[in-house]
């Protein structure tokens, strides 16, 4: 007897829909599990024995052999013990389903034949669309997940005992079509703006600091905080989330996709709304920054996609983890290289790093009671840890000075984060404006022919560029990230164009490049 059901797994953060077939034949009661599954598919067969069994069926005592087809695609999870099971139903004839070739099966089974969450279910749900699946059946914890897709029918099992009366869909507690898009509350979430606890009107002070913050957040520009210990970096840079603009429907989609292949969905009712903010260790490898493993996982970079990546002391990361964001902060993506595969995961993050100015701490803000103690080429050595392409790469280097005793109690000119984010979205909605009809959503997507027509300058811009090219010693890719900052300055200043006062800012932003001398550093 032969049977065959359609399933689905992960590779990478993608889905790759799977032929689960069942061969029951005479011989030894066995179940051979074949393609090249995982320790946790092998387990499989006992969670699908036991359910069977207490759920009311009859297990074979036969020969069963199961193919996870493609059969040189390595499989790994428990998706397919639903699919396994149901298949040996349907190959037995202990159920009928109807249309089941157009029926993708994904969950984890209980020993009681309940149904389990999955990870990625968004992912494996959109896969089987493209091959032309029309319905998927899964639990209820993944249901509302995988309505986001559109023109798939999604079938609620709560047990695996729910398949006896298919034919009369008394099991089916609830069932997701297109129409029901707008009661879904999963999808609706995407409407409802988070709340931040954390607001820049506890900043008391730091006005030119709060700018670059508004400036990095409006174009998603990668930006660099410098100064002494205890001038207010970690709480600045921790409040920049709450004046980034919200995630759009295909953005929200985009992280709740990474977040569910990874496992990390941590309610599975709830689109992902906030952007996300991840502050790894100074001691995390480069593996775990940019994602890993035999088959690989996605790291940091792109579990900040759409959001923030903090990284708090800079200088003591690694080396090797630093260079390793090189390409995804240029690219915008992370590919990694397997035997069988490559696999490429999103990572378009804004890149929000703190650093001390030397290995005390107290260089260029020295006091009677703080003086420096670090020679010359200790401060050299310092910075030397951040290399001249990752540095070039960030937008705006930010020095952020000790505040005044009466800076620190003036709270009656802080700027509140809605102040600040209402600027931001205006900027924002500029943007939009420019860009419609493009991929493109923010400045710092920017190159090319598309940015030498929309970024250009006067005479007096272009001269005050070319001095400003010559003297500092900049790089052909300083040249065009300055141009997309002045443009995201012009944009939080209501101008229509780059004028010589934006152009201006978005150079003092780059007063860290390499070929300066250390005392000739003035941000």
């Amino acid at each position: 007897m032969y049977g065959k059901v359609m399933s689905a797994c992960l590779q990478g953060i993608e889905g790759r829909t799977i032929e689960v077939e069942v061969d029951i034949s005479s011989g030894l009661p066995q179940i051979n599990l074949v393609g090249l599954p995982d320790s946790a598919i092998r387990e499989s067969v006992e969670r699908v024995r036991s359910s069977i069994k207490n759920c009311g069926f009859t297990f074979p005592m036969d020969r069963i052999t199961v193919n996870l087809a493609p059969a040189d695609l390595r499989k790994e999870g428990s998706s397919f013990d639903l699919a396994i099971a149901v298949g040996i139903l349907i190959t037995t004839g202990q159920v009928h389903v109807e249309d089941y070739a157009s029926t993708i099966f994904l969950g984890e089974l209980a020993l009681d034949g309940s149904l389990r969450p999955i990870p990625g279910v968004l992912s494996m749900v959109h896969a089987a669309k493209k091959m032309g699946i029309k319905r998927v059946c899964l639990s209820t914890s993944n249901a509302q997940e995988a309505a986001l897709i559109e023109g798939v029918e999604v079938c609620v099992i709560t047990n695996l005992s729910d398949f006896k009366k298919w034919n009369e869909c008394s099991h089916i507690e609830f069932i997701y079509q297109a129409a029901d898009r707008e009661s879904n509350s999963f999808f609706n979430s995407v409407n409802s703006l988070p709340t931040y606890v954390e607001d820049y009107a506890d900043v008391n002070g730091q006005h030119q600091v709060k700018r670059a913050m508004m400036i990095a957040a409006a174009g998603m520009h990668n930006l660099l905080l410098l100064g002494p210990p205890g001038t207010g970096k970690t709480m600045l840079i921790k409040r920049l989330p709450s004046i980034l603009p919200p995630l759009t429907d295909r953005e929200a989609l985009e992280v709740t996709k990474i977040y569910s292949a990874s496992g990390k969905l941590t309610d599975h009712s709830t689109l992902m709304r906030a952007r996300s903010f991840r502050a790894p260790h100074h001691s995390i490898s480069a593996a775990g920054l940019v994602g890993g493993g035999t088959i690989p996982k996605p790291g940091e970079v792109s579990l900040s996609h759409r959001g923030i990546l903090f990284l708090d002391e800079l200088p003591e990361f690694t080396r090797n983890a630093l260079e390793v964001l090189r390409q995804p902060l240029e690219d915008r993506y992370v590919m990694i290289a397997r035997a069988r595969a490559v696999y490429t995961f999103p990572s378009h993050f804004i890149l929000a790093a703190a650093m001390n100015p030397c290995p005390c701490g107290f260089y260029g803000a020295e006091t009677e009671t703080n003086a420096c103690i670090c020679s010359p080429a200790k401060i050299v050595h310092y910075r030397s840890k951040i290399s001249g392409p990752l540095l070039d790469r960030i937008d705006l280097h930010v020095e952020v000075p000790k505040p005044s005793y009466a800076q620190l109690k003036d709270n009656t000119s802080n700027l509140s984060s809605g102040k600040m984010r209402a600027r931001v979205l205006q900027a924002h909605m500029r943007q939009q404006q420019r860009y419609a009809g493009t991929d493109i959503q923010h400045n710092n997507e920017l190159s090319g022919r598309l940015m030498r027509d929309i970024c250009q300058l006067s005479p007096e811009c272009d001269q005050l560029l070319r001095n400003s090219f010559d003297a500092l010693g900049l790089s052909a890719r300083a040249h065009d990230r300055i141009l997309r900052l002045a443009l995201t300055i012009s944009d939080l200043d209501g101008c229509d164009g780059i004028l010589p006062a934006h152009l201006a800012e978005a150079i003092q932003y780059r007063n860290l490049d390499k070929n300066q001398r250390i005392d000739e550093i003035v941000i």
